[in-house]
């Protein structure tokens, strides 16, 4: 297993990073080979230009420019998002990541006649997970659209491999948690990853 985990959060302190250690511990104990983008840690620009948008447009872009991120995701079969939900979406970082690192020719294919759709350019990946935090409670984050979640597992699958195995898990009402919710959280991860691992490797004491 080739796994990448695209990690966001700004502070290293965040119950969002106690997920982020807790999956790649999960992940070196299934044997799995690792590789993490820390958005924030590597002060990654999420802002298109006028001139790359137009270079996007036209196919004409390469891949030079995201060579580190697009050489990550041609290498990984297991894709992993871990980040905040905030005001029901993606955080302005990791929408910018997608935005730039997800390009024509690799990460989809254009479409090769008029009126044509894309094809997808993921198809090696093969699992496809998102560890999550929202503020808000689970029935008012249905009622909006979950569009985070849904952005990734349903609009970035449709690039992956046909029967990609998924997971999510979200701990909602964070901004009224506790440590037993927080601790709860965890664990639930944990089982989520049982699953999403096939059952690989012996669950571990979680930790608020």
């Amino acid at each position: 297993m080739r796994a990448l985990v695209v990690y966001c959060h700004p502070r290293p302190d965040s119950f969002t990073g106690a997920i982020r250690d807790l999956v790649m511990s999960r992940l070196a104990g299934a044997g799995a080979e690792l590789r993490q983008i820390d958005l924030y840690a590597e002060g990654f620009d999420p802002v298109m230009s006028g001139a790359e948008n137009a270079a996007y447009l036209d196919c004409s872009i390469g891949t030079d420019h995201m060579a580190a991120h697009v050489d990550a995701l041609g290498w990984c079969d297991t894709l992993i998002f871990i980040y905040p939900t905030w005001w029901y979406g993606l955080p302005a970082m990791l929408k910018g990541w997608l935005d730039r690192a997800l390009l024509p020719g690799s990460a989809f294919l254009m479409p090769e006649e008029e009126g044509g759709d894309i094809n997808p350019g993921l198809t090696h990946i093969r699992r496809l997970a998102v560890f999550t935090t929202c503020g808000a409670s689970w029935w008012l984050t249905r009622l909006v659209g979950a569009p985070g979640r849904r952005t990734i597992l349903r609009g970035l699958r449709i690039l992956c491999a046909k029967r990609c195995r998924t997971a999510y898990a979200a701990h909602y009402l964070m901004d009224s948690s506790t440590p037993e919710s927080r601790a709860k959280h965890l664990s639930r991860v944990n089982r989520k990853l049982d699953r999403f691992l096939g059952r690989r490797a012996k669950p571990r004491q979680a930790q608020a």
